[in-house]
């Protein structure tokens, strides 16, 4: 018999849904500024020395809130510099989102922003066909790699992109968190259908290796509150497990085992790449 199950991702909507209420819950963004504010400006700090204009390429851009903080970072090290500031994120829904997130926010006069409805694949054949290989200052991938299907050719194509003293940021669930846990357990059990990989940094840490990258990797701890999950019927828990498992529809009667082993503390690992 055919599994009831399939992928959140087949309903944009419950995604966005469960995927907002998961950062109500966690404190996924509370870390990254966290690192934005006291790590981000030792790193960034030789990306547009000289430079009249510095290029930036936002992977997965979503809605903007880690963007515009990245951004403010980029200008406080160089002020007065325009910031060409590129987003490509597949979500109309998200696009909308963080144009409103620009109109709202002042101090944005030197950047100028132009975004790319499209996922990264599309974005890489696009400008293959074109012949474009427009070259930048920083590269951010937040959150996105597992819904990218060759992810070792993904990272090479953007490590390519990077000019001299370029960085290339990216943030993914730590292989020591109770995610790696859950999916490396009972990810065989999800419908992926080609659109979720399970991937953490222990994976791609070996995929760096095999390619010969030079890394450097920091990790952060955040935890999130899944006491709503236990609850039966309760309709946060329901979204927090579809978000947990990048699945919907799961009986509640596997919730528990899941959740378990899930545990309380998530950890995202944030790994900075140089060309």
């Amino acid at each position: 018999m055919a599994s009831p199950m399939r992928s959140l991702l087949t309903d944009p909507a419950r995604y966005l849904q469960s995927f907002r209420l998961f950062l109500e819950k966690s404190t996924e963004h509370q870390s990254m500024r966290e690192f934005m504010e006291k790590q981000l400006p030792t790193l960034i700090a030789s990306i547009g020395n000289g430079k009249s204009t510095i290029n930036i390429l936002s992977v997965g851009g979503g809605a903007g809130e880690i963007d515009l903080l990245i951004l403010s970072k980029v200008q406080a090290r160089y002020p007065g510099v325009t910031i060409n500031n590129d987003v490509i994120e597949p979500s109309a829904d998200q696009i909308f989102k963080y144009k409103e997130r620009v109109a709202e926010t002042s101090n944005l006069e030197n950047i100028k922003f132009t975004w790319h409805e499209e996922t990264a694949y599309e974005y890489e054949s696009r400008m293959n066909a074109e012949k474009k290989s427009k070259k930048w200052d920083f590269i951010h991938m937040i959150q996105m790699l597992y819904y990218v299907k060759d992810i070792p050719a993904t990272i090479r194509y953007f490590h390519s992109l990077l000019e001299a003293q370029a960085k290339l940021l990216i943030i993914l669930v730590s292989g020591t968190s109770g995610w790696e846990t859950l999916w490396k357990k009972y990810g065989s059990s999800f419908p992926l259908n080609d659109l979720c990989t399970y991937i953490s940094s222990a994976d791609l840490r070996r995929m760096l290796d095999s390619a010969g990258l030079k890394y450097q990797f920091y990790e952060l701890p955040s935890h999130m509150d899944i006491t709503s999950c236990f609850t039966e019927g309760n309709k946060d828990g329901e979204l927090l497990l579809d978000f947990l498992t990048e699945t919907q529809t799961i009986t509640f009667a596997d919730a528990g085992d899941i959740l378990f082993a899930a545990g309380l503390l998530v950890t995202r690992t944030i790994r900075c790449f140089h060309p």
